[in-house]
């Protein structure tokens, strides 16, 4: 171990068993800075996990925190969660107390008014995800399934020890999920939309392999962009300059301050991502008559061949413009490196044009008050079955052309 970590320390009988590994006990170390985690162990352990997103590297979290984009001040008060076997990290996650419910993309607003209407309080409440980023995977950082599940015990005992209303893990990998449904959470699903590459030549043959229809409307919408002058450049990991960071954060600034809102990320977070991410980054710019006008971020994972679609920011309006920054552009350069999905974030329908087919993502929940903890669980069945017939529905709308190679739309099970 690099150094003795700080933090919160309390011994805990974690009482976990798994396959073979018997009961153990650990000691639970709670830390209120990301900062404070030996950076080695934390990622080791993620990458132990099959899906070790790079928005799960501790890099990724301690820059949140320490540009002052998810502090206590904004309404996220870390509490990391970190199980020790001695001096061995053997599980960890990313554990917030809320004081509301912005920047989530798995929305309980509901809950929290049925909370105060009945004069109880909802907030702060206890969130293990990653601030800002609805990208699924792992949460629940474990040596073994036997430390996942204690670390569950962990973060349950914890809510009711600091009398919490409730406990919510967000776009959870499917080791995540069963570990927290074998503990009592009950499980939420929501619908993202995610292109993969079906091993296309190039730009053209992927839009061969879309309906008639489909393949019309995308080149209608880059001849519009392409015939207002536009053109693009994109820079990747450390060739994205000082300059290029800064262009890009006026655009991703400018884009929430003209919907009402400040943006979630401040600079220096993007700082942090140059200098302490740079290969997971890959940046677009639009310019027109030589000068910028627009930029969008993906976060690139070079090893599993995954690509994310993240922020974008115009500081001019062209027709379909976001489309070619946002999906168009990306694809392309996907189809180009070899990568083989690029997921286009929370909600929105109209990606379904755009090749990016719906997938099933899922969250786990546990609610202290035994009477709302009912009252969810009737919910989410009833919601359950409502987002089953969305994906039916979605599926019947499949864009990808019969017998091009391409699947139907499917269903992904996130416990299987």
């Amino acid at each position: 171990m690099e150094s003795e970590p700080r933090g919160t320390t309390q011994e805990t009988d974690t009482g976990a068993q798994g396959p073979g590994k018997g009961d153990k006990d650990y000691v639970t170390r709670v830390f209120d800075a990301p900062s404070e985690i030996p950076l080695a162990e934390w990622n080791a352990l993620l990458a132990l996990d099959g899906d070790p997103s790079p928005f799960m590297r501790l890099e990724y979290l301690v820059a949140l925190d320490a540009s002052g984009s998810a502090t206590r001040r904004t309404g996220w008060r870390p509490a990391f969660m970190t199980l020790w076997d001695g001096g061995e990290m053997a599980a960890a996650c990313p554990l917030y107390l809320k004081q509301h419910s912005y920047g989530e993309y798995v929305f309980d607003w509901a809950w929290a008014n049925a909370y105060e209407q009945h004069g109880l309080s909802y907030y702060p409440k206890a969130l293990v995800a990653v601030p800002f980023t609805p990208v699924p995977g792992a949460r629940l950082l474990a040596r073994d399934d036997a430390a996942r599940a204690a670390l569950v015990q962990a973060l349950v005992r914890h809510c009711k020890d600091q009398r919490l209303s409730s406990l919510h893990l967000l776009f959870g990998q499917p080791r995540d999920l069963q570990a927290c449904a074998d503990a009592g959470l009950m499980l939420r699903h929501t619908v993202q939309f995610h292109w993969h590459n079906r091993d296309h030549a190039d730009f053209e043959q992927f839009l061969n392999s879309l309906q008639q229809d489909k393949r019309k409307k995308i080149r209608q919408e880059r001849r519009k962009v392409a015939e207002a002058g536009v053109r693009f450049r994109h820079a990747q990991g450390r060739e994205i300059g000082p300059a290029d960071w800064r262009f890009f954060y006026s655009c991703y600034e400018r884009t929430y301050l003209e919907h009402g809102n400040a943006p979630y990320l401040r600079p220096e977070f993007f700082v942090r991502m140059a200098n302490d991410m740079p290969e997971h980054w890959l940046m677009f710019i639009a310019e027109r008559d030589g000068r910028p006008i627009a930029s969008s971020l993906v976060g690139i994972d070079a090893e599993r061949r995954v690509a994310y679609g993240r922020y974008w920011g115009a500081l001019e309006r062209v027709d379909c413009l976001h489309f070619e920054a946002c999906y168009y552009q990306p694809l392309n350069w996907c189809i180009d490196h070899g990568y083989i999905r690029f997921e286009g974030g929370a909600q929105g329908e109209h990606k379904m044009a755009r090749a990016l087919l719906p997938v099933r993502t899922s969250s786990a929940h546990w609610l202290a008050h035994p009477a709302f903890s009912d009252a969810v669980a009737r919910f989410l069945e009833r919601e359950e079955s409502g987002v089953d017939n969305y994906l039916a529905h979605l599926a019947e709308r499949n864009p990808v052309r019969a017998g091009s190679g391409g699947p139907a739309a499917t269903i992904p099970d996130n416990l299987s």
